[in-house]
């Protein structure tokens, strides 16, 4: 439906607004026009890019907002229009002079909107519109209404504008404001309202107002909040749950000062604290400033949603109300303690009971995040051990509840925001790596932005191995989750172990496979383990039947960014020996990723690409690790499988498999790289009839004689052989079997730097300084060391010349 909205033309859209037009003029407000600006609606909220209106229309739908003849459904969908045009040029709505407060409250949203879609800290005008629209709704909410009208549809536009300028409102104000919402929200009715429509002269008792209920049905015996229910509610019931949902934005913005315990550095004094808490519970509240005495009641109110919570709830969605009021209380709870301490003490009691009673219950685990922070912010405070909150939080939750994308990403936003403390005080945090990782691997491409600020701070010297090795199978972790998730939603029935000499014949069978359950588990792991990562390899294999699973797909093409900062990071701070084992499970590893083609292909090269970056800072491992690499460089099989991995590692011989590097890099082990390499050079240029066509790019070829030629270079007993096989090459690229594969440019380009690099043989010492550079010649430092013959002379020169002008007589 959405893509055929989309398709709709501009010529198409201008004949259905002449339309809409035809039926205002007519002043016909009925179903028709309503049902005309419904879909008008859908087509211009639907739309990717916004749709332009005729500057003619959005004027007639500003006329019309604020005709009184016209309907409320008319006026809100007209609202809901321009709101969708904005920002516009045509906008040209006046409020100052609107008296209807309905009317008043769908007018307000429209300029907010203009105003933010504007950079208004530049813009001056929309600015100070803002702050006056600020003002006006104060005056509002500070005076006496005329019968019939209600200010509860401007409290959430006030939001709006301290989420845009907080300098709105002075001193007074504020205080004045404070007072109001201590009163909106302690001191509303505990009965119902009135419906708009009585039950008529024979019907008496339906005008009666009923009492107001809590969420398990029962009678409420205490004071309103947005936990209380009834059929009809109110206006100060009204004020009452909107002061709420604004009261967090409130205190952050006006909440602080105004008490001795505020902002306080010095957490470590207790009796202060103590002092403090015995002073404002034993003052009547009624004295407190106004800011305080909001602070207090905001308190108890939040006291009273989690004594709310503990109700069963008869419906559905109050059960899902309990849990995101019980996220807003927590949080403002927070933000109290953090600006009086005095309430941490009070807090901590109730909030440790609710942890206790909701761990166990995994549909309240996003309510865990808010209480997780709370002991994170105030347990110093309070010198209590809250270890066991964090341990539940990032070992039972990642591993239970992957699979729901809102709590995925506001668990890893709070491993973002606290980042500075887990590294430093929390060693739970980065044992549980690969639960977090699950919420990746599920939750991919989503996260992947989230995860890269988060990555750098998992890594270490004691965890950059199993950090590696997870992303690689990260593809092959998201399809063991798919299976994990169905075998969950499963029957008992066909849950139940399967018969050890019955192979499985489905993953789903697997899983339940006493041979793979073992690997199932250690690749399913909720903490880091030591382990054998090619133990996996059967089971690579065996979820190969899901890498066309868009899921698996999706993660699978987030892997090769993510590895690019694992290198980048682990570059800083790895040693030799952290370096060599890396380079080891990268040779390894190559043959052993997700089969899915596309992404084996981006990871070689990814993967080939970040051995120079370990060669450069420790160019000692290429003799160090010359076996394995002289292996990989020798089979012949790596370059038309991995040839992104395997020109970098014949770079990294050529390039640092020398004394210069290494005083343990002898001629020997130099004659021993170069065998290698000019027997692979060999086998794929030998132009046997028998020869197959070359299945290499001439990238291949350049390379391997480049680093032949670097190593003649160090050892000059070789330098004949290599001249030898180099003046072979013109023979080579012009054979038909060769000609017939590359390109033109491609032999060219081979037989241009064959020629090169014969030229500089024959000159050993110059091919020695222009193959093998010394680090003078790499980084020259002429200008900066005194004691070279230039910088001598220049300052020879500059003395004689200031000397000489001296002479020169006036």
């Amino acid at each position: 439906m959405f893509f055929l909205i989309r398709k709709i033309q501009d010529e198409e859209l201008k004949k259905f607004t002449s339309r809409i037009t035809g039926l205002f003029q007519n002043q016909d407000f009925g179903n028709e026009t309503i049902d005309c600006l419904q879909r008008l609606l859908l087509i211009v909220s639907a739309t990717k890019y916004g749709r332009k209106l005729d500057g003619t229309f959005v004027d007639l739908l500003q006329r019309v907002l604020q005709l009184p003849k016209s309907s409320k459904e008319v006026q809100v969908l007209c609202s809901a229009i321009l709101r969708e045009m904005l920002p516009s040029d045509d906008l040209s709505l006046s409020w100052d002079k609107i008296q209807d407060m309905e009317l008043l409250s769908l007018t307000f949203p429209i300029i907010l909107t203009q105003c933010s879609n504007i950079c208004f800290i530049q813009k001056r005008s929309a600015k100070t519109e803002t702050e006056a629209m600020g003002q006006r709704l104060v005056r509002v909410l500070e005076g006496r209404l005329p019968e019939g009208q209600s200010a509860r549809h401007l409290l959430p536009l006030l939001s709006k504008v301290i989420s845009l300028v907080p300098t709105s409102l002075n001193e007074d104000q504020i205080n004045l404001l404070s007072k109001r919402m201590v009163d909106w929200l302690r001191y509303a009715s505990v009965q119902q309202g009135t419906p708009q429509s009585s039950g008529g002269f024979f019907n008496p008792r339906a005008r009666q107002p009923g009492p107001i209920t809590e969420v398990d049905g029962t009678v409420a015996t205490d004071f309103f909040t947005v936990l209380s229910i009834g059929q009809h509610y109110t206006d100060d019931q009204w004020f009452n749950m909107q002061a709420f949902s604004m009261l967090r934005k409130w205190l952050l913005c006006y909440g602080s000062g105004g008490t001795s315990g505020t902002n306080s550095d010095d957490k470590s004094e207790v009796d202060g604290s103590i002092m403090s808490m015995v002073s404002v519970t034993s003052t009547s509240s009624r004295l407190l400033p106004p800011k305080e005495r909001l602070r207090e009641k905001a308190f108890e109110y939040c006291q009273r949603l989690l004594e709310q919570s503990n109700r069963r709830a008869l419906k559905k969605a109050d059960r899902e109300l309990q849990k995101a009021c019980l996220i807003e209380a927590v949080t403002i709870m927070d933000i109290i303690c953090k600006q009086d301490s005095s309430y941490v003490y009070r807090s901590l009691s109730c909030l440790k009971i609710l942890h206790d009673r909701i761990s166990g219950d995994l549909s309240y685990a996003r309510v865990l995040l808010p209480i997780a922070q709370f002991f994170l912010n105030h347990s110093e405070t309070a010198a209590i051990d809250s270890e066991a909150v964090y341990k539940h939080l990032f070992t039972k939750v990642p591993a239970q509840l992957f699979h729901s994308p809102m709590l995925a990403y506001e668990f890893i936003q709070f491993c973002r925001h606290n980042v500075s403390f887990f590294t430093e005080n929390l060693c739970v945090f980065r044992q549980s790596t690969p639960n977090l990782f699950k919420f990746l691997a599920w939750n991919s491409p989503a996260l992947i932005s989230e995860f890269m600020d988060l990555l750098p701070a998992l890594l270490g010297a004691d965890t950059a191995m199993e950090i590696f090795h997870l992303l690689l199978d990260l593809p092959c972790l998201t399809a063991a989750l798919d299976i994990q998730l169905k075998c969950a939603q499963a029957p008992m029935s066909e849950r139940a172990a399967l018969d050890a000499a019955v192979k499985p014949a489905t993953c789903l069978e697997a899983f339940r496979h006493p041979q793979y359950r073992g690997l199932f588990q250690y690749l399913l792991r909720a903490e880091s383990a030591p382990g054998d990562p090619s133990r996996v390899t059967p089971l690579r294999q065996l979820l190969g039947s899901m890498a066309s699973s868009p899921r698996v797909v999706q993660c699978a093409e987030s892997v090769p960014v993510l590895l690019q900062l694992f290198f980048g990071v682990v570059a800083e701070f790895a040693d030799g020996v952290l370096a060599n084992k890396l380079v080891l499970a990268l040779l390894e590893r190559s043959s052993q990723l997700y089969e899915i083609p596309v992404f084996k292909a981006e990871m070689h090269q990814v993967m080939g690409a970040q051995l120079p970056v370990l060669c450069k800072r420790h160019p000692s491992l290429v003799v160090e690790l010359s076996s394995p690499l002289m292996e990989f460089s020798g089979t012949v099989t790596n370059i038309q499988t991995k040839e992104g991995i395997f020109t970098h590692v014949v770079w990294a011989i050529g390039e640092y498999a020398s004394v210069k590097h290494d005083r343990r890099c002898t001629v020997e082990q130099i004659n021993k790289f170069f065998e290698a390499l000019e027997a692979m050079l060999f086998e794929i240029t030998q132009l046997r009839p028998s020869a197959s066509l070359p299945q290499h790019s001439p990238r291949v070829i350049t390379v391997l004689m480049t680093a032949l030629a670097k190593l003649a270079s160090r050892s000059q007993d070789l330098i004949p052989r290599t001249s030898l096989f180099l003046s072979k090459m013109r023979l080579f690229v012009q054979s038909p079997t060769v000609s017939s594969v590359y390109s033109a440019e491609d032999t060219e380009a081979i037989l241009t730097r064959a020629t090169e690099l014969m030229n500089l043989l024959k000159m050993p010492s110059v091919a020695q300084f222009v193959l093998t550079p010394s680090d003078e010649v790499c980084s020259p430092r002429f200008h900066r060391d005194t004691h070279v013959s230039l910088p001598l002379a220049m300052k020879t020169t500059s003395q004689l010349l200031e000397g000489g002008t001296g002479s020169v007589p006036a």
